[in-house]
């Protein structure tokens, strides 16, 4: 399909093109569209996610890589990317330029919030439970609302260079999804919700950084496949197994920096 690039050296016709995908496949309610895709994580149930020491990165990679693909349909040229939250700029201004409302934007900038078209009966449900306050605006449909902490308590480069020394992909995959989780967090709002994180586009450049550095763990000195039982486990929804998500040259698509941090 194409590099993904980090999302601070994006130029403008790429920026304009993974715009115009989201906005797009945000008016799409059947299975080529956002909503269904960012569903597959949460709401509406079932709930398709892996978050386990096992197929977390595998079943992300699959996910990624098919919602990419829908993209592209949309837009050739679109791609995917990646958030670097160890760069000095994450840490001087949080969030990435192209996710946030800016004032170049007299419109809602695609990226910075995603709808939540939510059944009424599903989003009663959410909003009647306390613990999703702040998650989602008022409206029909809702929003997704960010609550991002101070950019310096982002992970650092340190912590991805451990990572990159991880002696076995379980490993590996136990520390990349705590890291990830405490990034969701970071963000606040919708992010720390599984049901609900998926709509918020800032979710796929965080899911392409933790896929990026599985990638980076591949290539490097440490790196090795999974173990041998896990190979053909199949990752639901998506036609595919564990061995498959494995070579990125296979799937079309590779990073435009192989260097952490």
């Amino acid at each position: 399909m194409g590099l993904r690039k980090e999302a601070g050296t994006l130029g403008g016709a790429e920026a304009a093109a993974l715009r115009s995908a989201f906005a797009r496949a945000y008016g799409i309610r059947d299975e080529r569209g956002h909503a269904y895709f960012a569903g597959l994580h949460g709401l509406p149930l079932p709930s398709w996610c892996a978050h386990d020491s096992q197929l977390f990165l595998p079943w992300h990679r699959a996910y990624l890589y098919y919602f990419e693909r829908a993209l592209r349909d949309l837009e050739p040229s679109a791609n995917l990317v990646w958030w670097d939250w160890t760069t000095d700029r994450s840490h001087a201004e949080g969030v990435p330029a192209l996710f946030r409302r800016t004032a170049a934007w007299s419109n809602r900038n695609p990226l910075a919030t995603g709808p939540v078209p939510l059944s009424p009966d599903d989003l009663g449900r959410f909003r009647a439970d306390p613990r999703n306050a702040g998650a989602l605006s008022d409206g029909d449909p809702p929003w997704t609302l960010r609550d991002p902490d101070p950019p310096d308590e982002l992970p650092r480069a340190d912590t991805i260079r451990r990572a990159l020394v991880a002696p076995t992909f379980t490993d590996l995959s136990l520390l990349l999804e705590g890291i990830h989780s405490n990034v969701h967090v970071w963000v606040g709002g919708a992010m720390t919700l599984i049901s609900v994180a998926a709509y918020d586009p800032l979710f796929w450049a965080h899911h392409a950084m933790i896929d990026r550095v599985w990638y980076l763990w591949q290539i490097g000195r440490y790196g090795k496949p999974p173990p041998p039982a896990l190979l053909g486990r199949a990752l639901p929804p998506f036609p595919m197994t564990v061995a498959q998500t494995l070579d990125l040259a296979a799937l079309g698509y590779g990073y435009a920096v192989e260097t952490a941090g």
